[in-house]
């Protein structure tokens, strides 16, 4: 597409209840959206970064630095641009993956609009509904978290993922074992909290039949991840190691995943995201769409990427209420424990712009210069 304008905006959503992991709480997000604007119409994007560099380096004022002064500017140098040119030409810049996935998927959007053709379809999508999974935070005891797990399955989430941390790990799992039974499809998460040191307590989980344990170790140590899946039956599910799909191809060869979670945003987009479920499911590596509490735009997109054959285990693909009371686009409802893929055309939502007014903190248009 011929790329007229990009539109950055900020807008704050507070979050429905706090959301604790290993590395901090959340409370509210801070978002940023990217909308592109050409003579075919336009799309949308979200990125990812959160407001402080936790989970990854990227955080949001980085990332409108980034786009503003290099990733935008480069794009409108570039002239006509396909979305699977986009990553070619932003190669340059050395990681800022979340912000390069939020204008790959702007320009998809916009690309698939024009086209008439849905986001799920153009991926290669298998199925019109997905099954969803849900996230549960580090709670301040396990009876509130017990409460908190019933609600969630009471309302018809397949799988429930606990978040952990060294000091909240055990006890929690055993507990929602024995509350819920062995039935219940169940894996931990621990956003990188523990060392190789901690792999004999970490064994302890294999008594509780998880589906598997997310991202136990450092993102960049996947030797120590391949020996602690020498020393564990419960699966080792990788994260914040794979940015891409040589990544992935890592991983695998080294036996440190034997599941990848998948997350456009991490990887640098959803044409990279493809990839990886490709290879993913050629070495027989089952997949799962992660989440990192998307509005329904992000939403919408990891829906119809979820609906890909390799992706075999509920994803983070949670309900809208989930995280917020009122969502800026049209909410995603639970239905039969999963998640309707789009039908529409492009990611197959667009923000209400009564909303969006209502929660946008901040704009800024680029155009070339």
């Amino acid at each position: 597409m011929k790329i007229e304008s990009f539109e950055l905006r900020r807008v704050a959503l507070p979050l429905v209840a706090p959301f604790r992991t290993s590395f901090g709480v959340e409370v509210s997000r801070d978002i940023l959206l990217v909308k592109v604007t050409g003579p075919d119409g336009e799309g949308w994007g979200e990125c990812v970064s959160s407001a402080d560099p936790l989970y990854s380096s990227e955080y949001v004022d980085g990332s409108v630095d980034v786009m503003t002064r290099f990733l935008v500017p480069w794009l409108f140098a570039a002239g006509d641009v396909r979305a699977d040119q986009v990553a070619e030409v932003l190669e340059p810049a050395k990681g800022h993956r979340m912000a390069k996935a939020a204008l790959e998927m702007a320009v998809l959007d916009a690309e698939l609009r024009s086209a008439a053709q849905p986001l799920g379809q153009h991926l290669g999508a298998v199925r019109e509904h997905v099954p969803a999974g849900v996230s549960v935070g580090i709670m301040d005891s396990v009876p509130e978290l017990l409460d908190a797990v019933d609600g969630y399955l009471a309302e018809g989430y397949v799988r429930i993922k606990l978040k952990i941390e060294p000091g909240w790990d055990i006890a929690p799992v055993r507990a929602v074992r024995e509350r819920f039974g062995d039935d219940v499809l169940l894996q931990v998460d621990a956003n990188a909290a523990y060392t190789l040191g901690d792999a004999t307590h970490l064994a302890k989980l294999d008594d509780f039949g998880l589906l598997l344990i997310e991202q136990p170790l450092a993102h960049d140590d996947l030797r120590h991840h391949a020996l602690l899946a020498q020393r564990m039956r419960t699966p080792i599910c990788l994260d914040e190691s794979i940015e891409s799909a040589k990544d992935a191809a890592d991983a695998i060869a080294l036996g440190a995943a034997q599941v990848v979670n998948i997350k456009p945003g991490r990887v640098g987009g959803y044409l990279e995201a493809r990839r990886i479920h490709d290879l993913c499911r050629a070495h027989g590596v089952p997949v799962w769409c992660g989440g990192m509490l998307e509005t329904g735009l992000g939403r919408a997109a990891n829906v119809a990427l979820a609906a890909l054959p390799g992706f075999t285990l509920p994803g983070d693909t949670s309900a809208s209420s989930r995280y917020y009371a009122e969502d800026i686009t049209e909410p995603f409802v639970l239905v039969d424990g999963g998640l309707p893929v789009p039908a529409a055309v492009g990611i197959g939502r667009e923000p209400d712009p009564r909303i969006l007014a209502e929660v946008t903190t901040w704009t800024n248009t680029l155009t070339p210069q």
